[in-house]
């Protein structure tokens, strides 16, 4: 399985993907030391989740036509030059052009996150699962040297706050370009007529396997946003210190990726669908564990849940997507669904904190109930 190129993907996805963490940190620390009001200070990182939905789609579609590796090399070259754009921001207090870096390192991780997809095209069939599982994990690596790097480099230029950690976010990019030239044979696919593009991406989210799949990547994604964006406020405002939180955190990150260095062979012993319904029921217990009480335990138990589910759910559908698509079809419908995937999770995101001030944590967890029920169901009927 552990073929050349697919190990020189999970190279590249922990070095590119080392930057994610970071940027969680830097879009609001960024946002707000520049902006010019308090409410703003958000906009960065809300105009990177923007690029996902607008660019997930035409970056898919590059891919299709010149190949994976210009794909990617282009997603390194984006990191190179947000994070470029990002020093330039900083240095010269400069809100705007910040929000703009993050627009350009969102579609940085766009690219990036199609090396999931790419790693199925890599192995035999029957190592398929294995093989998107296994980038799932190398996630687990990339979430830990993220935050270390940013520690490292945060203060390293006195002259502006947080430079060294962009001037690290384009470092990486420059870095991550080596495997990616290395990548030998992941040939363009061709695509059809515009009207053949057409015909397919009103017809292909019909059929039942590619249903299931860009409905439970879509549930998992959501319900996870949900539940992890207000978690830091609900536990200190019950009083838990911000250290606690930060630890209940670092475990759903682990919870997130670790069960991807197994997760593949569970769908090879039990099949995909079941993997699909048991990531939506520990969903569904992580909600029920976050109404059951607010001592810290329920915290640690939800949220880990929360990583668990999204794991098995996520890994599982991209799994089923990528085994019922043809070569043709991978292009227009990997972007469909990603770009599906931006928006429910930017929704999530932004409604997220309302409904915590809004209706509470208990109340915010119950509200995710419907909709796993609804997406199981889904799943049971097609």
């Amino acid at each position: 399985m552990f073929t050349r190129n697919f190990q020189l993907i999970l190279i590249t996805n922990i070095i590119l993907g080392a930057a994610m963490p970071m940027l969680i940190l830097l879009g609001v620390l960024g946002g707000s030391a520049l902006s010019p009001v308090a409410y703003a200070a958000t906009l960065p990182p809300s105009v990177q989740m923007l690029a996902g939905v607008l660019m997930a789609t035409p970056m898919s579609l590059f891919m299709g036509r010149v190949g994976r590796k210009k794909g990617f090399a282009l997603a390194a070259a984006l990191l190179v030059l947000g994070g470029v754009l990002g020093v330039v921001a900083m240095l010269q207090q400069q809100f705007i052009l910040l929000c703009l870096a993050h627009f350009v390192l969102g579609g940085a991780f766009v690219g990036i996150n199609f090396l999931r997809f790419a790693a199925a095209e890599t192995v035999p069939d029957r190592w398929k699962p294995n093989a998107i599982s296994y980038v799932m994990a190398s996630g687990l690596v990339a979430a830990f040297i993220g935050p270390e790097v940013f520690s490292i480099t945060k203060d390293l230029m006195p002259s502006g706050a947080y430079v060294g950690a962009y001037a690290a976010i384009a470092g990486l990019g420059c870095i991550g370009f080596l495997p990616i030239l290395a990548f030998r044979g992941l040939s363009p696919v061709s695509e059809g007529s515009g009207a053949a593009s057409l015909r397919l991406a009103l017809g292909v989210f019909s059929r039942p396997k590619i249903a299931i799949a860009a409905s439970g990547a879509a549930v998992s994604q959501a319900v996870m946003v949900l539940l992890m964006t207000p978690t830091a406020l609900a536990m200190v405002g019950c009083g838990f210190a911000e250290g606690q939180a930060a630890d209940v955190i670092k475990w759903h990150v682990i919870a997130m990726f670790a069960p991807g260095f197994f997760t593949g062979a569970l769908i090879q012993r039990f099949g995909v669908m079941p993997i699909i319904t048991i990531g939506l029921a520990a969903l569904g217990c992580s909600a029920l564990s976050a109404m059951a009480g607010l001592e810290l335990w329920h915290f640690y138990v939800s949220l880990f849940l929360t990583g668990v589910g999204w794991n098995f759910g996520f890994t599982g559908s991209t799994y089923l997507l990528q085994s019922a698509l043809s070569a043709q079809e991978k292009p227009l419908v990997q972007g469909a669904n990603d770009t599906l995937l931006a928006v429910v999770s930017s929704v999530a995101s932004l409604i997220s904190g309302g409904l915590y001030f809004g209706i509470g944590w208990a109340a915010t967890a119950a509200s995710v109930l419907p909709v796993i029920a609804l997406a199981m169901g889904f799943i049971a009927l097609r």
